[in-house]
């Protein structure tokens, strides 16, 4: 007999509402989250400047209504403290965890055919068998380090922004080199600058970035929005981006110059990513769209930093606005004025070696006391590939998948009976409001376990079919944009041997939901139940 209904892997936003949502629906279910605390990405990203680039409003759970109205943020976007307390404050007022267990990283997870059943290893050497297995493992959770000549014998700390000491860094009077300035290298970069004696910037990819204008949220206008907090939840679900936001509705190419202009500059002056790259209809899918609104970030960079040659260095030319993650500051562009902060280009010197004393490029050594990795994460497969998952015949998923994640409906794989995938491969996942999304997944498998109990079913396993069909759709939309321009960590680029292969699914959170809802209406067509 098996010990669970469901073992969900992983506590962060998914694996916490996965637990709620199984055992409100009367199933029996453990959560093993490898951490010390819950809250997954926002536990282990602790580094100083850390914040969602999506409005707290958004970035929260829908479940309740109770919750949405009993809960006030303090600002437009949420520092991860604050996104760690709210998540706490969950697990304390829906009782959960007695579910989940910390300190515990699953190691294995290996399909048993005759008893229909999953076994769960943990690092602890023990083992649960379920009934089904939810992998709530997050799409940005296995962070990567390049692989530097020399690191092991750098004399002074290196940190990776993902698993940033809790009990913080000091770094004044120090010398520090920044490696990475993507989404994360933005955030911290600043803060780095604001207490050591010189910060070096070694920018291989310049990236694009708007402005957050972050400000505290305003009692009054917290009343009047959670006044019409369902209608707006509705709207989101139905939306493209898992977000409401007011564009024109229109194509950039379509308007007068001026007006373009002008409309870029309200939202740039209004912040926030979303709204800016949504002004116009045309901006990711038409390259000449796309050139206007970039050049308009660019002249904002000019604006901003005074060294004319050092602003051409920060202007990104080499992909589309957007297909790679549009980074939020109101500050990065503007550190690079302060005489303690160099910028260097290692596009055109790339890095050689790290040294005891420092790191060396093709033409220079900088000498540095510490060294901070902001290089991001093997995306949304990565964290799979990590653990030992094993399906039907004892194949591995990492063998399945040797040439790029595949699934059905980014939630099921082929030969993987009974394992349900939060936010996986071929789901909007990080192109959406991740939250939403979440809930999204969340709910429809809770919904095919019950309706599989309720029918006498033992197993759901997606056709080989129904994921050959799903992913060349997916494959199809994102080829209709411009996000495929981009060597992002969307397609893998960013791991060196990875395929290439485009993993989100940019249809629209909307269209998705009501494909997934097709799905199950129609009994999980593209399943086999037995």
């Amino acid at each position: 007999m098996v010990d669970l209904d469901v073992v969900v892997v992983g506590a962060g936003f998914a694996g916490i509402y996965a637990v709620h949502a199984l055992r409100s629906a009367g199933l029996t279910v453990r959560a093993f989250e490898a951490g010390s605390g819950i809250g997954g990405t926002w536990f282990w990203n602790c580094y100083p400047g850390a914040r969602c680039d999506v409005e707290s409003k958004d970035y929260s759970y829908s479940f309740s209504p109770e919750l949405e109205q009993e809960w006030s943020w303090s600002e437009r976007y949420p520092a991860q403290p604050e996104v760690l307390r709210y998540l706490n404050h969950v697990a304390d007022r829906f009782g959960l965890w007695p579910c989940i267990q910390l300190n515990t990283r699953v190691t294995a997870a290996e399909w048993d055919g005759e008893r229909s059943e999953w076994t769960v290893t943990t690092d602890d050497g023990a083992s649960r068998t379920a009934r089904f297995c939810v992998m709530a493992v997050g799409c940005l959770s296995a962070y990567q380090v390049p692989s530097l000549p020399g690191l092991e014998t750098f004399a002074g700390p290196w940190y990776h922004t993902s698993r940033w000491p809790r009990e913080g860094v000091d770094f004044t009077g120090q010398r520090v080199g920044l490696i990475g300035t993507g989404s994360t290298g933005i955030q911290v970069a600043p803060e780095i600058a604001a207490e050591a004696s010189h910060l070096y910037v070694f920018q291989r990819t310049a990236n694009f970035a708007v402005p957050n204008r972050n400000r505290a949220v305003d009692p009054e206008w917290e009343r009047a929005f959670k006044a019409d907090y369902r209608d707006y939840r509705k709207q989101a679900q139905e939306s493209f981006l898992g977000v409401p936001i007011t564009g024109t509705g229109r194509p950039a190419l379509a308007e007068p110059a001026a007006d373009i202009q002008q409309n870029l500059m309200e939202k740039w002056q209004a912040g926030g990513g979303m709204p800016f790259l949504g002004a116009y209809t045309d901006v990711l899918v038409d390259r000449a769209a796309n050139d206007i609104v970039a050049e308009f970030m660019r002249d904002r960079i000019r604006e901003t930093v005074a060294d004319p040659s050092v602003a051409e260095l920060l202007c990104p030319r080499a992909y589309p606005v957007g297909a790679k993650r549009l980074c939020q500051s109101d500050d990065y562009f503007a550190m690079f004025n302060l005489p303690n902060v160099t910028l260097v280009d290692i596009r055109s010197a790339p890095v050689a070696s790290v040294y005891a004393g420092g790191l060396r490029t093709a033409d220079s050594d900088y000498e540095l006391d510490a060294l901070v990795f902001a290089t991001g994460f093997d995306a949304i497969s990565g964290a799979l590939n990590r653990i030992g998952i094993r399906g039907v015949g004892g194949v591995p998923l990492t063998e399945k998948w040797a040439a790029g994640p595949r699934s059905y409906l980014g939630m099921a794989a082929a030969g993987f009976p009974n394992m349900f995938i939060v936010t996986g491969p071929g789901s909007p996942s990080v192109l959406s409001n991740m939250v939403l999304s979440i809930e999204q997944h969340v709910d429809w498998i809770r919904d095919c376990v019950v309706y599989l109990g309720s029918h006498g079913y033992s197993t759901a396993e997606a056709k080989p079919s129904a994921e050959d069909a799903w992913m060349a759709h997916v494959t199809e939309v994102a080829y209709s944009t411009l996000f495929p321009l981009a060597d992002s960590w969307y397609v893998g680029a960013n791991i060196p041997g990875k395929p290439r292969v485009f993993t989100p699914y940019l249809g629209g959170v909307g269209p998705y939901r009501a494909r997934c809802d097709e799905v199950a209406a129609a009994g999980y067509e593209g399943f086999v139940l037995d």
